[in-house]
């Protein structure tokens, strides 16, 4: 999971790549770059590992002129966490120049670097995305958006693109949609973003959606767009509406506050906690279900769980080791609301279980009476490969142990997950046209092997 950003035709597109970026922290922390081409052609790359803030903030953007900006925060997927995997990676060919920034998982990765392998070419990364920038440079296409099709065209897997080709600023979402990807205005500027939330802060109107299969270029002339691939069958990710967006992001055509509030509502429902004196979030990601299962059972909603906002997300640290230490100085009790009450701690998801064992604890610690876990969406049993990192099925807890035990490793006096059926249904436009397959089993595409996906290097989640 990444978060992409591109604009074309504004003087400051290198600071307002930045700001997008900045909305786009949640999506990846790992490492972040901004690419630009100023009015002479010339092509400036900035890229560093950490936040925004860290790598690409402050003075950096004066390196960064031009009215023609894409930008990247990453969270590694495919390829190990170094800076030759950062992106926007860049690349020169026939006399022009190519750049690109990719969020998503590409299953078929290490067969298609295989076959480029063997004509000659050599790369510089691990991660998948460079896989693109390859076949987008042996294009002879005579349209900056027929060279991305051509490039797309065989490619398997879950992808969003901003790509920078000459002059033009490209953009394309896969056939499924997995990931989600949007176009706004900004006076003569059109800007592109993974989430609303990155329109929002540098000022511009979102526009509409790129369409599932869409590719669209943004030049001078205006905006062309082009569907150059077959139908197929919808499969957006329902766990950027359970996690991975921001709740002040419209994803998918929908309110992300707005789903997780129905997740709650619906999770109340399915799993009351009679005699409850109080809910609470696991903080900040749980707040909006927390919140509608607070509404639908009648109890009070307290901040009993208070999140040090100077700590990143645990679930896309790169190790468990960063995990474990993130978690301990990431939250802290209010034993106040706590002590010697029956208290519901809901959750979006547990993955490992790691981490939720460690706040049940400390909500034990705090004073609690009882403690009822309360997860806003199904158990996860199987790995994603369309972008989200979870790991291989013998880490998930969910995979390998009944419910009951579940509860009874995480120390809760019950635990409710929410069901497959209630958890689609609180999505935008019902339960059809959705990705489950990390909690059904039930994969679009075949699976990449083990030692497949060994050999593409990944990144690590909760």
């Amino acid at each position: 999971m990444c978060g992409i950003f591109g604009i074309r035709g504004h003087p400051d597109a290198a600071a307002l790549t930045q700001l997008g970026l900045y909305s786009l922290q949640h999506r990846g922390q790992e490492s972040s770059g901004i690419f630009t081409v100023d009015g002479d052609g010339g092509l400036h790359l900035e890229r560093a590992m950490g936040l925004v803030s860290e790598g690409i903030g402050g003075n950096r953007i004066e390196l960064l002129p031009g009215a023609l900006a894409i930008g990247h925060t990453r969270y590694s997927t495919a390829g190990s966490s170094t800076l030759d995997n950062a992106q926007p990676i860049l690349a020169r060919s026939r006399g022009s120049h190519l750049a690109l920034a990719h969020n998503g998982n590409l299953v078929n990765a290490v067969e298609l670097r295989a076959e480029l392998e063997e004509t000659g070419a050599i790369f510089a990364s691990s991660m998948d995305s460079e896989v693109l920038l390859h076949r987008l440079a042996r294009s002879h296409a005579p349209t900056p958006e027929g060279r991305l099709a051509e490039a797309l065209a065989g490619v398997e897997g879950a992808y969003c693109l901003v790509v920078v080709i000459g002059d033009a600023l490209v953009v394309a979402r896969d056939p499924r949609g997995w990931r989600p990807l949007t176009i706004g205005r900004l006076g003569e500027a059109w800007v592109a973003a993974s989430e609303t939330c990155a329109l929002d802060i540098v000022g511009a109107t979102r526009v509409r959606d790129v369409e599932p299969g869409e590719i669209v270029r943004m030049d001078a002339s205006g905006i062309t767009s082009i569907a150059p691939f077959a139908p197929a069958a919808l499969k957006r990710c329902v766990f950027e509406h359970i996690y991975f967006a921001r709740p002040d992001s419209h994803v998918f055509g929908g309110s992300v506050d707005h789903t997780r509030r129905a997740l709650g509502r619906r999770l109340a429902q399915e799993h009351p906690v009679p005699g409850a004196d109080l809910v609470f979030a696991v903080p900040d990601s749980s707040n909006a279900a927390a919140l509608g299962y607070a509404e639908e059972a009648g109890l009070p909603f307290e901040f009993a769980l208070i999140r040090n906002h100077y700590i990143g997300r645990t679930f896309i640290q790169p190790t468990q080791a960063g995990r474990d230490a993130k978690v301990k100085v990431k939250y802290n009790a209010v034993h106040e609301l706590i002590d010697g009450r029956k208290v519901v701690m809901v959750d979006d998801s547990i993955v490992r279980g790691t981490t939720t064992r460690g706040l049940v604890q400390m909500v034990r610690h705090a004073g609690a009476r009882e403690v009822h876990m309360r997860v806003s969406s199904s158990p996860i049993t199987g790995p994603c490969y369309y972008g989200i990192d979870t790991p291989q099925r013998g880490e998930l807890i969910a995979a390998n142990y009944p419910v009951a035990e579940i509860g009874r490793q995480l120390g809760v006096d019950s635990l409710g997950y929410l069901s497959l059926e209630g958890m689609l249904s609180a999505t935008p436009g019902g339960p059809g046209g959705y990705c489950h397959a990390c909690f059904s089993g039930d994969y679009p595409t075949p699976p990449p092997s083990n030692s497949r996906r060994a050999r593409a290097g990944t990144g690590v989640a909760t």
